[in-house]
């Protein structure tokens, strides 16, 4: 019995059933519960729509969709379709041509190099081989049409087979085969481009040759990583120096020698157009660990050793300096060469004077070449220099780095302070493969403005999650379809680390004008790279990319040039089967699309790993349907 007040307040006696008092307050306690529940999960789920995620899903909405062959890419879902939901009223205007689609260029527009044009060339002077310098089309000759794929163009083979075969009519220059097959440069069979590995210092083959260097250098040991070859040919001494995992950006001109470079980059290997002539090659100082030059006729010993200085500008503390060729082992070669022995003995002894001046040491001379190493600072170098006048001096001012369309200068650049003689100027770097991903001296240092430890670790964590969101999105991008990428913004070479797993290769691209250069920590991570102006057009041949990658490219250059342009190169350097990842805020996405339909690409918006809700959308492109330039028909 329990006593209760009833409403009128008297006090009443009533029998207290446990199962009549404790249900009503069960219910309400799991009804509470459940709320509780509902408001957790969906807080989560709100949470994790509008976080980053380690690993995001691919969530592809949409209806009312454009036809798209989703297969190419792997999904099933339907592409994003932002057109009636975003406006981008505060963007300028990209210029979209009126017809449906873009006309083709004239057949022969097939190897069309806008920045090494021949036809532009003559209008320059040919002193110090100024007319192959870069010299790209005024805006009122900008070509804005769509290179057509040569006659005949086949996939090349892919990596490692296209080493040593190439398509002969995807690069079909018979006059380099004729003047350098007696060198073993190449040869032609049938339908096919075969690579022996010869040169012009090494008819045999470059394997004797390199092993005859690797006597004197440290190619096995991960020491040297990142190699300039000048005058590269079709790039066969960096393609055996892969066996011994070194990097080497070859670089030739285009001249009469044509088309080196384009072989070189349809074998698969790392190759830009490149002349040392009146302007700084666009590399940053302290990049490579190894020059070389295989009689590559530059003019060493020319204009005051101005050459030989901009090589010392780019190479590290410690570096080597391989030169093969006239004047090297004069003693055996002049009659070879056509030259008097007087001749060769006077060069041979001016290329040693400008070492010596230069602060090198010569520590082997072997056969074909010789090799020079730089000092790892500049101690004794200051000193030396103090005593004799004649050598050149240390130029002044702190950007030397800089190197897009600066001018040579006959001045050495100076390293780092040290403390002392043995010291690394800058600090050491660690060896190959530790050194990717290790802290790069230049961010130790502070050399890196802006640029910290902590953010260059979460830059790799980034990039790791983003490659794995692009492969759940391109299944192809891990399947072995890929060899030369291209990244146009490449930041701290964080998504070319992340693709050092596969067999590829990455040019890391940076815009010359960043506030922060970061493309010396790119080569001190063991990468190669190039500065940039995405105005201009790139210092390569059509079709010579399997992959581009372009992350905030078009936000970058929206006020400084036309994007149609930059869309535009991109289609030139993209190989006819090739993939083209853009990243950047929805609406400048939505209107690259727009200009992609325009330039008949097969391509679809998707989320970037941030989720639905985050404004950075991806347009992947695939360009493996583009017709051949015979099945287009021109407006």
């Amino acid at each position: 019995m329990a006593r209760l007040l009833d409403w009128r307040g008297s006090l009443k006696m009533t029998r207290v059933y446990p199962f009549v008092s404790r249900r009503p307050r069960r219910a309400a306690f799991s009804k509470v519960l459940l709320v509780l529940l509902l408001c957790y999960l969906s807080y989560r789920f709100g949470r994790r729509e509008t976080s980053k995620p380690l690993v995001s899903d691919v969530l592809l909405w949409g209806s009312d969709c454009l036809p798209f062959n989703l297969s190419t890419f792997g999904i099933s879902s339907g592409i994003l379709d932002f057109e009636a939901h975003h406006g981008a009223a505060s963007l300028p205007p990209f210029s979209v041509v009126e017809s449906p689609s873009l006309e083709l260029c004239p057949e022969n527009f097939t190897d069309y190099c806008p920045c090494q044009d021949p036809n532009r060339e003559r209008r320059f002077v040919e002193r110090r081989t100024f007319r192959r310098e870069r010299h790209c089309p005024e805006s009122n000759e900008v070509v804005r049409c769509l290179i057509p794929r040569p006659k005949g163009y086949r996939t090349p083979f892919p990596w490692p087979k296209s080493r040593d075969f190439a398509w002969f009519q995807n690069v079909p220059f018979k006059q380099l085969i004729d003047e350098k097959g007696v060198q073993n440069w190449l040869r032609l069979e049938g339908d096919l481009v075969v690579f022996p590995g010869g040169g012009t210092s090494f008819r045999n083959g470059v394997k004797p040759y390199v092993e005859l260097m690797a006597r004197v250098l440290p190619l096995k040991t991960g020491k040297i990583r990142t190699v300039l070859d000048m005058g590269c040919g079709v790039a066969s001494f960096g393609a055996h120096l892969l066996d011994y995992s070194i990097l080497t950006m070859s670089v030739a001109p285009r001249d009469t020698h044509e088309a080196q470079i384009q072989f070189a980059l349809e074998r698969g290997l790392p190759a830009m157009l490149g002349v040392l002539s009146t302007y700084r090659l666009p590399f940053p100082a302290m990049s490579f660990d190894m020059g070389h030059c295989s009689r590559c006729l530059i003019q060493w010993t020319g204009y005051d050793g101005l050459y030989l200085t901009e090589i010392d500008r780019v190479l590290r503390p410690g570096g080597y300096w391989v030169l093969s060729g006239p004047p090297i082992n004069w003693r055996n070669s002049y009659k070879g060469w056509e030259i008097k022995r007087e001749e060769g003995e006077r060069e041979q002894a001016e290329i040693e004077d400008l070492a010596r001046r230069l602060c090198w040491k010569k520590i082997a001379e072997r056969g074909p070449f010789a090799i020079w190493q730089k000092p790892m600072n500049h101690l004794h170098c200051s000193l030396k220099k103090s005593r004799h006048t004649e050598s050149p001096s240390f130029c002044q001012g702190a950007d030397h780095d800089a190197a897009w369309y600066r001018k040579l200068e006959l001045c050495i650049t100076p390293l780092p302070k040290a403390a002392n003689v043995k010291d690394v100027a800058g600090g050491a770097l660690e060896k190959w493969p530790k050194r990717l991903t290790s802290f790069p001296p230049r961010i130790l240092n502070g050399h890196a403005q802006g640029i910290t430890s902590k953010m260059f670790v979460a830059d790799n964590l980034m990039w790791n999650q983003r490659l794995l969101h692009y492969a759940r999105v391109l299944t192809s991008l891990t399947a072995g379809k890929y060899r030369n990428i291209m990244d146009m913004n490449a930041g701290l070479g964080g998504f070319a680390a992340a693709f050092s797993k596969y067999p590829v290769w990455v040019m890391n691209v940076i815009p010359h004008h960043l506030e922060n250069d970061t493309l010396g920590v790119i080569y001190d991570r063991g990468l190669i790279g190039t500065y940039m102006d995405w105005c201009e057009a790139f210092s390569t041949y059509p079709r010579t990319y399997d992959l581009i990658h372009a992350d905030g490219i078009l936000t970058m250059y929206m006020h400084r040039c036309n994007i149609l342009d930059i869309l535009l190169e991109m289609n030139r350097i993209l190989r006819p089967e090739g993939t083209v990842i853009i990243r950047d805020h929805v609406d400048v996405i939505v209107r690259a699309k727009a200009i992609a339909d325009q330039m008949r690409w097969q391509s679809q918006i998707s989320h970037s790993e941030y989720g639905a809700f985050h404004p950075e959308k991806v347009l992947f492109v695939d360009n493996s349907i583009q017709p051949d330039g015979d099945q287009i028909k021109k407006p």
